[in-house]
């Protein structure tokens, strides 16, 4: 399965500013979140973060969340480990639009239902830690119906092993297992993209 851009939203997990120092190989995955935010931001692609007890773990670090901001993204915060137990579903899922006419304007059997807004069905996730938070929510959301991608090259955990692991059981349970590069390139689709430009240079710097 490619990634379609039409179909994707990018969902970061838990880089905040206490828990960061404590990750394996935490600036390369720190930058790795940064490129797919601004890839986000460059082709479009609605962007959501969430923050594990931020009183406690603090928010997420700054130059990620300033790049979050610059793509329209959403922060949630949330106590629970996985972020669907806290209500992210909703977000994700956009609401039904509003009827068009109302009853002063036009007779009941001449209004226009409600239709849902186009739905994204795929998820680009990367976070910390792997095995947590972004393990539980990312099974909670493939038991919603959502394709899951997870972009290895932008998680980890404070101990390799237990990434590792998360990996493991994420792909047995039906999530892609990609990179940074994949997404970008697969969002692209061809060289003659008008971002294409801009986005090999995020790949590569």
């Amino acid at each position: 399965m490619l990634l379609e851009l039409d179909d994707s939203q990018l969902l970061l997990v838990d880089y905040q500013t206490r828990l960061m120092p404590a990750i394996h190989d935490g600036t390369a995955v720190l930058a790795n979140a940064r490129r797919l935010a601004q890839l986000a931001r460059l082709l479009k692609v609605p962007t959501f973060a969430t923050e594990e007890n931020p009183a406690g773990l603090g928010s997420t670090v700054p130059e990620l969340q300033s790049l979050i901001a610059q793509a329209d993204g959403k922060t949630f915060a949330k106590m629970s480990f996985s972020a669907i137990a806290d209500g992210l579903l909703e977000l994700l899922r956009p609401p039904a639009r509003a009827a068009q006419g109302n009853a002063r304007s036009l007779p009941r059997h001449l209004q226009k239902p409600a239709k849902a807004a186009p739905e994204r069905s795929t998820i680009v996730m990367a976070g910390c830690e792997t095995h947590i938070c972004l393990l539980q929510t990312a099974l909670e959301l493939l038991d919603n119906e959502f394709e899951v991608c997870i972009v290895t090259d932008a998680c980890s955990s404070r101990v390799e092993r237990n990434r590792d692991a998360a990996f493991d059981r994420l792909a047995a349970a039906g999530a892609e297992l990609v990179t940074t590069e994949m997404v970008a390139f697969e969002w692209l689709r061809s060289a003659e993209h008008p971002a294409f430009a801009d986005a090999l240079a995020l790949v590569k710097s």
